[in-house]
């Protein structure tokens, strides 16, 4: 770093003055009046989606771009001059947060950067939009919610079905008993995983990518993958398997349903990653009960195809679905089923099975977040940090089970299982289809992870998980506690 730590802090601090009129310090358009200046961070895969979706708002100008690989900065730099359109562009966000003609910044980096850029665009006077989930573990997310509190920022969380009026209108219409009580939240991830591939050995790390920036908080550890960018998600130094990558929406809807404002009593998680072997080590099959005191919330991730025949073809097309939904929620309720199958759509059910109301439509995410930034109100979020924190603690406190659980036997599972309906239910479903897939237990076991006791109050929890609930860091990138 060319500054240090504590001048850079001196500068925020310089720049929060600045900001109580936050306005002024909006880029001028000529026809438009204020802009709000924004720089994407990382863009690749959502990155590309956050640049397009800043772009075609009024009132917004994508105005700089960050990558630590330049072969993909390079390509989207090339996309704005070919367009005609000026863009700054940087390897290191630093170099950004530094800057008083960048009002926020877009974060859709690996998951193990979101909390502290976030952090760091707080301290440094910049608003936020930060991918899910966004945290990597238990502990930072709430260090991101106290920054932006402390710092007076704006920071809208990457969960666009918050947007979405026909759910809104759906959810609360089952939140007032119109099908009788809840009974079971079931959150699902049927997605095709295949396998990310074996590597003998260490791979070269690609020559455009500033593998350094890339780890930032992370260890930087030997590359044992085919693919640095994407399968990052399947290696927890750097992310959260499919609970935290898409099923962080559903299990964001699945608390939205419930009311909690807080995290379960405990949790418990049971899984593995199972059909083939692979450099990933997160779960591809895995199901997490959460204990709440208004109904259990129960998550679904599986990887595979419905059997082995669909192994040989087009997962995509070969995944399960339950009550015709892959990639949703289900509120199981004491007079029918509210079904949520996708960002948009909220559909209720008698207890026959006929469809009795259907809730539709949403709205831009990204233009709710910059309508925030310009009225400098928290409230007009549609998904405030606060929301985001708080489900993406859920996808952790999943994964802390798992990661915490140990090899255990069929009878073993059963038993374990056999005292609570919906994980027993659940669990059933989840053997038939790995016996579908061809997976021998006996030779490759689930992992059963312990009840978590959860502190919900502290947002902590005690014994063997106690330690993972919060990383450690390298030198320069320390999520710092925010008191």
């Amino acid at each position: 770093m060319t500054t240090t730590r504590r001048s850079f802090l001196r500068r925020s601090s310089a720049s929060l003055l600045a900001l109580s009129g936050a306005r002024s310090l909006f880029g001028q358009d000529p026809a438009a009046g204020p802009v709000v200046r924004i720089a994407c961070v990382g863009l690749n895969s959502r990155g590309k989606d956050h640049i397009e979706g800043f772009r075609r708002l009024p009132g917004a100008r994508v105005v700089a771009l960050v990558d630590v690989d330049s072969e993909v900065l390079g390509r989207e730099v090339r996309r704005f001059t070919d367009r005609g359109e000026k863009v700054l562009a940087f390897a290191d966000v630093r170099r950004v947060l530094e800057r008083d003609d960048v009002d926020a910044i877009s974060i859709a980096t690996p998951n193990h950067w979101h909390a502290l850029m976030g952090i760091w665009a707080c301290q440094a006077g910049k608003d936020v939009y930060v991918e899910k989930p966004v945290s990597h573990d238990l502990w930072e997310g709430r260090q991101l919610v106290r920054a932006a509190r402390k710092y007076g920022r704006i920071v809208q969380a990457g969960t666009q079905c918050r947007s979405s009026q026909g759910i809104a209108a759906g959810i609360a219409w089952v939140q007032a008993q119109n099908l009788g009580r809840i009974e079971l939240v079931r959150g699902l991830c049927y997605k095709p995983r295949p396998s990310i591939g074996k590597t003998n050995g260490p791979v070269p790390v690609p020559a455009s990518v500033d593998y350094d920036l890339w780890c930032g908080p992370a260890p930087k550890l030997p590359l044992r993958r085919q693919n640095l960018h994407y399968d990052w998600h399947w290696d927890f130094a750097t992310g959260n398997g499919d609970l935290g990558n898409q099923g962080i929406h559903q299990m964001d809807l699945a608390r939205w349903v419930l009311g909690a404002t807080g995290l379960p009593k405990r949790t418990r998680s049971l899984g593995g990653r199972l059909g083939y072997d692979d450099d990933g080590n997160t779960p591809n099959t895995q199901v997490v009960l959460h204990d709440y005191d208004q109904a259990p919330l129960l998550f679904e991730v599986r990887g595979l195809p419905h059997d082995r025949a669909a192994q040989a073809g087009d997962w995509g097309k070969g995944m399960d679905k339950l009550h015709d939904t892959r990639i949703g929620v289900l509120v199981h309720c004491e007079g029918g089923v509210l079904r949520i199958p996708d960002y948009t759509r909220a559909i209720a059910y008698d207890a026959a099975g006929k469809e009795i109301r259907r809730f539709e439509g949403s709205s831009d995410h990204y233009a709710n977040f910059l309508a925030a930034v310009q009225s400098r109100q928290v409230a007009d979020l549609h998904a405030d940090i606060e929301q985001g924190h708080l489900s993406s603690a859920l996808c952790h406190l999943g994964n802390l089970s798992q990661q915490c659980g140990a090899p255990a036997t069929q009878a073993a599972v059963a038993a374990a299982v056999a005292g609570d309906a919906a994980l027993h239910e659940a669990t059933t479903r989840m053997l038939t289809h790995l016996a579908a897939n061809g997976v021998d237990l006996d030779r490759t076991p689930l992992s059963l992870g312990p009840w978590l006791d959860v502190d919900a109050a502290h947002e902590r929890v005690g014994g063997d998980a106690a330690a993972r609930q919060r990383g450690s860091y390298r030198d320069g990138f320390v999520v710092p506690e925010i008191a």
